[in-house]
C-alpha cells in the first residue's frame, strides 16, 4: 500500500514514511492510493476476535510495510485491559432497539483520542527505524482539548521523541487544562495560545512547512512529526472501532450480517467521521454518515450547501473539542471524491487560505449529499439533551455526545429513517463536569464549586463513578503555565528544543 499527497499525487511513499513525517512537504495530507475492501465474510470473521486483534487485522490492510508480528505487538501493548478497564476496549451500549452508543472514552485520558494515540507511539517508533531516521523526532500537536492530553500520555518518555502541545488559552475545559498542565514526562512541553484552536492548528502547520527552520533543526539533530489526525498513523486506528462496533452489534443480535447501520459523529476537525467514511468505502454496511456540529456549524453548512466559509463568528461552547472553523481532514475527503484531483485540492486550499472560503463543484456536492447528512445544535439544546437522556435512560452523555444525540433526533424527525444507529461517544462526562451536572441538576448552585467538588457532585447526581485519572489531578502539581501569542509559537518551539 502506497500513500499519495492530497496536493501532489506524484508523491508515492510507504506508510512508515507517511507516519514518520506526518505531513507532505508541500502541506498536503497523506492518503492511501487505494482503499482495501472487506467482504461480509471478512467482517463476520472479526466478530470472534478481541478488539486488539481486530485492530491488528484492519491496520494490516493499510500498513503493508509493517509485519503482522509488529502490528500484533503494537495493538497488544496499546489496548491493554489495564489501560482501558477491560478487554472490551470500545464497548457498545444499547439505549433502545435502534439507538446504540459507541463509548470511545475508556482509555487513560477519558477521551476518544486514546483509541489512536495509545497505538501511534508504537507505530511511530517502528516507522523511525524503518525510515532509517537517526534524528530525534519532535512531535508538534495543536489541540482543542482531548488530543493534547492523549498525545502527551502516549508519548511521555518515549525514547527518541519530544512532544510539544499548543492549546487555545480559553478554549478547553478546566479539567482538560489541568490534565495537560500536570503532565509527567521528561520529554514533554505544553503552551497555551492567545487565540482559538484554528490559530493553534495554523501555527503548527506553519512550523511544519517552514523549510528554513526545518533545515536549521535538522542540523541540530531534530525532525518533525505530528500526532494530530493530519498524521495517517493517527487516523487509521480510528477506522477500526467502526468495524468493531458493527461486530459487537452482530454478536448481540441487534442486527443481522449485511444489515446497514447509520453512524452519527460529533466532529469539528472531521477526522472521526472521515474514519467512518473510510470504513464505509471498505465495505462496512453503513447507510448514512451523520455529521453533528455545535454552534460552530461550518461543517453543517458545507455538507448542506457545498460552500466552505470560515468567514464567520467563532463561538466558545460547552462542547469545546468541536470549536473549530478549519476542518483539516475535509481535505482528504475532497481528494477522494474528486478522484485524486490534486490540482483541484490545491485550488480549494489556496482559496481557503487567501479568501477564507471555497465552493466545491456540483459533482462533489452531489457525492457529499449522498454520503452525509448534517445538522447542529447550540448549548441550550445540548443541555436539554443531556437532561433528556439522563431522565429517560439513566445515561449521562458528555456535551459532545449530547450534540450527536440531538442531531440524531433531528435527522430521524426529518427523514423518518429508523435504521439501527451507532452514535460515537467521544468523552467521559466528567471531563465537562460543570456543563453536565448543571444539565442533570439545574436547581443546584455551582458558582462556589471548584473542579473537584463538581466531580463529586456529578458522581452523586449522575450515579456514576469518577475516573481515577481525573480524581487524582487534585494532588498533582502544575508543571506548565506558559502562554504565547499565535505569532510566537515557533519561538516557543525553539525555546523547548533549546
Amino acid at each position: 500500500m502506497k500513500y499519495q499527497s492530497t496536493r501532489n499525487n506524484s508523491v508515492c511513499v510507504e506508510s512508515a514514511y507517511a507516519i514518520g513525517n506526518g505531513i507532505s512537504p508541500e502541506g498536503g495530507l497523506y492518503v492511501p492510493e487505494s482503499l482495501p475492501t472487506l467482504t461480509l465474510d471478512d467482517i463476520c470473521a472479526l466478530c470472534s476476535l478481541k478488539y486488539k486483534e481486530r485492530a491488528s487485522k484492519i491496520l494490516g490492510l493499510f500498513l503493508t510495510d509493517y509485519t503482522a508480528e509488529e502490528l500484533d505487538y503494537c495493538a497488544e501493548n496499546a489496548y491493554l485491559a489495564s489501560k482501558f478497564g477491560s478487554e472490551n476496549t470500545a464497548p457498545v451500549v444499547s439505549l433502545s432497539d435502534s439507538l446504540n452508543i459507541l463509548e470511545l472514552w475508556h482509555g487513560p485520558t477519558c477521551a476518544f483520542k486514546d483509541m489512536a494515540l495509545q497505538i501511534l507511539p508504537y507505530l511511530l517508533k517502528l516507522a523511525i527505524k524503518k525510515n532509517g531516521e537517526e534524528k530525534e523526532v519532535v512531535i508538534l500537536v495543536a489541540t482543542s482539548g482531548d488530543t493534547g492530553k492523549a498525545a502527551l500520555e502516549g508519548f511521555k518518555d518515549v525514547e527518541g521523541t519530544k512532544i510539544q502541545v499548543f492549546y487555545p488559552v480559553d478554549g478547553v475545559s478546566k479539567i482538560q487544562k489541568l490534565q495537560m498542565a500536570t503532565q509527567s514526562g521528561a520529554n514533554v512541553d505544553i503552551c497555551a495560545v492567545k487565540g482559538n484552536f484554528d490559530d493553534a492548528q495554523t501555527g503548527v502547520k506553519k512550523i511544519f512547512t517552514n523549510n528554513d527552520y526545518k533545515k536549521e533543526l535538522s542540523s541540530r539533530g531534530y525532525t518533525f512529526s505530528s500526532a494530530n489526525s493530519i498524521n495517517w498513523g493517527r487516523l487509521a486506528p480510528q477506522i477500526v472501532y467502526y468495524f468493531s462496533a458493527y461486530c459487537d452489534l452482530l454478536n448481540s443480535k441487534k442486527i443481522n450480517a449485511g444489515d446497514k447501520i447509520n453512524v452519527v459523529v460529533p466532529t469539528g476537525n472531521f477526522g472521526n467521521i472521515l474514519a467512518a467514511f473510510y470504513a464505509k468505502m471498505m465495505g462496512l454496511p453503513i447507510n448514512k454518515l451523520i455529521c453533528a456540529s455545535n454552534t460552530n456549524n461550518i461543517l453543517t453548512d458545507f455538507i448542506n450547501t457545498g460552500v466552505y466559509d470560515r468567514n464567520r463568528s467563532f463561538f466558545t461552547t460547552d462542547s469545546p473539542s468541536m470549536d473549530i472553523l478549519i476542518s483539516s481532514n475535509l481535505e482528504r475527503l475532497l481528494y477522494h471524491l474528486s478522484e485524486g484531483n490534486d490540482a483541484l485540492i490545491r485550488e480549494y486550499m489556496s482559496s481557503l487560505e487567501k479568501d477564507g472560503k471555497y465552493t466545491v463543484s456540483d459533482e462533489i456536492k452531489s457525492k457529499v449529499s449522498e454520503l452525509f447528512a448534517a445538522d447542529c445544535c447550540d448549548d441550550k439544546e445540548t443541555a436539554q439533551t443531556i437532561s433528556k437522556y439522563f431522565d429517560k435512560y439513566s445515561y449521562v452523555p458528555d456535551t459532545h455526545t449530547a450534540v450527536a444525540l440531538n442531531v440524531y433526533e433531528k435527522y430521524v424527525a426529518k427523514t423518518g429513517d429508523n435504521t439501527v444507529t451507532v452514535v460515537a461517544s467521544t468523552a467521559n462526562p466528567f471531563k465537562f463536569n460543570k456543563a453536565v451536572v448543571s444539565a442533570i441538576a439545574p436547581d443546584v448552585s455551582l458558582d462556589d464549586k471548584d473542579e473537584f467538588e463538581l466531580l463529586e457532585l456529578l458522581a452523586q447526581k449522575g450515579n456514576i463513578d469518577i475516573p481515577v485519572q481525573l480524581s487524582e489531578l487534585k494532588t498533582k502539581a502544575v508543571r506548565f503555565d506558559d502562554v504565547c501569542c499565535k505569532e510566537d509559537m515557533i519561538k516557543q518551539t525553539d525555546k523547548f528544543l533549546n
